[in-house]
Protein backbone atom coordinates (compact mmCIF):
# COMPACT_ATOMS: atom_id res chain seq x y z
CA UNK A 1 0.00 0.00 0.00
CA UNK A 2 1.04 3.57 -0.52
CA UNK A 3 1.46 5.74 2.59
CA UNK A 4 -1.96 7.41 2.08
CA UNK A 5 -3.60 4.00 1.50
CA UNK A 6 -1.96 2.64 4.64
CA UNK A 7 -3.12 5.63 6.71
CA UNK A 8 -6.66 5.21 5.38
CA UNK A 9 -6.60 1.48 6.06
CA UNK A 10 -5.48 1.96 9.68
CA UNK A 11 -8.17 4.60 10.14
CA UNK A 12 -10.84 2.16 8.88
CA UNK A 13 -9.84 -0.85 10.96
CA UNK A 14 -10.60 -1.39 14.63
CA UNK A 15 -8.30 -4.10 16.00
CA UNK A 16 -4.56 -4.65 16.08
CA UNK A 17 -3.14 -8.05 17.00
CA UNK A 18 -0.10 -7.58 19.22
CA UNK A 19 2.50 -10.36 19.37
CA UNK A 20 4.90 -10.33 22.32
CA UNK A 21 7.49 -12.91 23.35
CA UNK A 22 6.20 -15.06 26.20
CA UNK A 23 8.44 -16.17 29.08
CA UNK A 24 8.55 -19.65 27.55
CA UNK A 25 9.63 -18.36 24.13
CA UNK A 26 6.24 -18.85 22.50
CA UNK A 27 4.55 -15.88 20.80
CA UNK A 28 1.74 -14.34 22.86
CA UNK A 29 -0.94 -12.84 20.56
CA UNK A 30 -3.65 -10.51 21.81
CA UNK A 31 -6.12 -8.22 20.00
CA UNK A 32 -6.39 -4.60 21.15
CA UNK A 33 -8.23 -1.46 20.11
CA UNK A 34 -5.84 1.22 18.90
CA UNK A 35 -5.40 4.77 17.70
CA UNK A 36 -2.80 6.25 15.40
CA UNK A 37 -0.81 9.20 16.77
CA UNK A 38 1.71 10.84 14.45
CA UNK A 39 1.94 7.65 12.40
CA UNK A 40 2.44 5.36 15.45
CA UNK A 41 -0.06 2.88 16.76
CA UNK A 42 -1.03 3.25 20.44
CA UNK A 43 -3.19 0.99 22.61
CA UNK A 44 -3.89 0.48 26.30
CA UNK A 45 -4.15 -2.58 28.48
CA UNK A 46 -4.13 -3.63 32.10
CA UNK A 47 -0.77 -2.99 33.76
CA UNK A 48 -0.78 -6.49 35.25
CA UNK A 49 -1.57 -8.26 31.96
CA UNK A 50 0.64 -10.95 30.50
CA UNK A 51 1.49 -8.79 27.51
CA UNK A 52 2.85 -6.06 29.82
CA UNK A 53 4.91 -8.61 31.74
CA UNK A 54 6.27 -9.82 28.41
CA UNK A 55 7.07 -6.25 27.31
CA UNK A 56 8.88 -5.52 30.56
CA UNK A 57 11.26 -8.38 29.65
CA UNK A 58 11.48 -7.69 25.92
CA UNK A 59 9.97 -4.58 24.33
CA UNK A 60 9.90 -6.04 20.80
CA UNK A 61 6.47 -6.60 19.28
CA UNK A 62 5.01 -7.52 15.95
CA UNK A 63 1.71 -5.84 15.13
CA UNK A 64 -0.80 -6.95 12.53
CA UNK A 65 -3.93 -5.23 11.29
CA UNK A 66 -5.79 -7.13 8.60
CA UNK A 67 -9.06 -7.24 6.71
CA UNK A 68 -10.81 -9.42 4.15
CA UNK A 69 -12.69 -12.69 4.14
CA UNK A 70 -11.74 -14.05 0.73
CA UNK A 71 -8.24 -14.36 -0.72
CA UNK A 72 -8.82 -11.73 -3.39
CA UNK A 73 -9.90 -9.22 -0.71
CA UNK A 74 -7.10 -9.76 1.85
CA UNK A 75 -5.20 -6.68 2.90
CA UNK A 76 -3.21 -5.72 5.91
CA UNK A 77 -0.08 -4.39 7.50
CA UNK A 78 2.60 -5.88 9.73
CA UNK A 79 4.83 -3.66 11.84
CA UNK A 80 7.89 -4.70 13.82
CA UNK A 81 8.15 -2.23 16.68
CA UNK A 82 9.43 -1.50 20.15
CA UNK A 83 6.80 -0.85 22.79
CA UNK A 84 7.05 2.05 25.20
CA UNK A 85 5.01 1.63 28.36
CA UNK A 86 3.44 4.84 29.65
CA UNK A 87 2.32 4.59 33.28
CA UNK A 88 1.73 8.27 34.11
CA UNK A 89 -1.96 8.52 35.06
CA UNK A 90 -2.47 11.75 33.10
CA UNK A 91 -0.97 10.22 29.95
CA UNK A 92 -2.98 7.01 30.35
CA UNK A 93 -6.21 8.93 31.04
CA UNK A 94 -5.73 11.21 28.03
CA UNK A 95 -5.04 8.22 25.83
CA UNK A 96 -8.06 6.32 27.18
CA UNK A 97 -10.30 9.27 26.39
CA UNK A 98 -8.83 9.46 22.88
CA UNK A 99 -9.38 5.73 22.40
CA UNK A 100 -13.01 5.85 23.50
CA UNK A 101 -13.62 8.92 21.34
CA UNK A 102 -12.42 6.90 18.34
CA UNK A 103 -14.52 3.86 19.18
CA UNK A 104 -17.55 5.95 20.10
CA UNK A 105 -19.02 8.53 17.77
CA UNK A 106 -15.73 10.38 17.29
CA UNK A 107 -16.67 13.18 19.65
CA UNK A 108 -16.04 13.79 23.32
CA UNK A 109 -16.89 10.62 25.29
CA UNK A 110 -20.12 10.73 27.31
CA UNK A 111 -19.69 11.64 31.00
CA UNK A 112 -20.18 8.03 32.12
CA UNK A 113 -17.51 6.84 29.66
CA UNK A 114 -15.14 9.57 30.83
CA UNK A 115 -15.74 8.51 34.44
CA UNK A 116 -15.04 4.87 33.50
CA UNK A 117 -11.78 5.84 31.76
CA UNK A 118 -10.65 7.89 34.75
CA UNK A 119 -11.45 4.98 37.08
CA UNK A 120 -9.61 2.50 34.83
CA UNK A 121 -6.50 4.63 34.18
CA UNK A 122 -4.66 3.78 37.44
CA UNK A 123 -4.91 0.08 36.54
CA UNK A 124 -3.73 0.49 32.95
CA UNK A 125 -0.76 1.45 30.82
CA UNK A 126 -0.71 3.20 27.46
CA UNK A 127 1.32 1.34 24.86
CA UNK A 128 3.20 3.32 22.22
CA UNK A 129 4.51 1.21 19.36
CA UNK A 130 7.60 2.75 17.75
CA UNK A 131 8.36 1.14 14.39
CA UNK A 132 11.77 -0.51 14.25
CA UNK A 133 11.46 -1.19 10.51
CA UNK A 134 9.23 0.12 7.73
CA UNK A 135 5.80 -1.54 7.71
CA UNK A 136 5.06 -4.43 5.38
CA UNK A 137 1.64 -4.17 3.76
CA UNK A 138 -0.41 -6.13 1.27
CA UNK A 139 -3.61 -5.57 -0.69
CA UNK A 140 -4.80 -8.54 -2.72
CA UNK A 141 -7.50 -6.38 -4.29
CA UNK A 142 -4.68 -4.98 -6.46
CA UNK A 143 -3.80 -8.43 -7.87
CA UNK A 144 -6.50 -8.18 -10.53
CA UNK A 145 -7.57 -11.79 -10.18
CA UNK A 146 -4.07 -13.18 -10.79
CA UNK A 147 -3.46 -15.25 -7.68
Amino acid sequence: MTEPELAGFLDEQRTVVVATAGHDGWPHLMPLWYTVRDGELWAWTYARSQKVKNLERDDRVTLQVEDGTTYDQLRGVMVKANARLHRDIDVVTAFGLELFARYGDGGQPAPEVEAMVRAQAPKRVALQFVAAQPPVSWDHRKLGGTY
